[in-house]
């Protein structure tokens, strides 16, 4: 009849789970290893087993103060893109502001433009391309500077409002 178990099995398993097999062990078990079939299987497992886990865990970590370091330098860096997304928001809403009014400014204290909105009201009704164009380009060819600076408005404001609040 073939035997299930042995009563030196724990020992076995614990002395290869330790790593004492088979250098630190006793004669007496190490004997009784080659010659008992189940120790001598436990011995084999365990010690494969033993010698796989150690090949898949990591061999050296990093030091405590670098992961500390590390940790410090990302709660800064998340601390201030949090404190700055009001900000530029903040900062975006005050120069659309500025746009508006200095627009209104213009629009209120110029009398061409006052000229050119009362000219545009009577001119809806029967609105000509041919008696528009030459208007439009009266008008921008006399400012012409302020023109250019609405358009690269338009088109700078945006970029820099993204990369303003944008991710890496």
């Amino acid at each position: 009849m073939r035997q299930i178990e042995c009563e030196f099995e724990a020992d076995v398993l614990s002395a290869v789970l330790q790593s004492r097999w088979p250098e630190r062990v006793d004669d007496a078990l190490r004997k009784h290893v080659k010659t008992c079939e189940i120790c001598s299987d436990v011995a084999a497992v365990a010690g494969a087993m033993e010698c796989a886990r150690e090949e898949t865990a990591p061999h050296a970590l990093p030091e405590s103060g670098l992961v500390w370091w590390k940790a410090q330098m990302r709660a800064r860096r998340e601390a201030l893109e949090t404190v700055a997304r009001p900000i530029t928001a903040v900062q975006v809403v005050a120069f659309a502001c500025a746009m508006v009014l200095t627009g209104a400014c213009i629009g209120a204290t110029s009398s061409w433009f006052q000229a050119s909105l009362k000219w545009a009201g009577a001119q809806i009704s029967g609105f000509d391309l041919n008696t528009f164009i030459p208007y439009a380009t009266a008008l921008i060819s006399g400012h012409v500077l302020l023109a250019l600076c609405m358009v690269a408005m338009v088109f700078v404001v945006p970029v820099a409002v993204y990369l303003a609040i944008g991710k890496d």
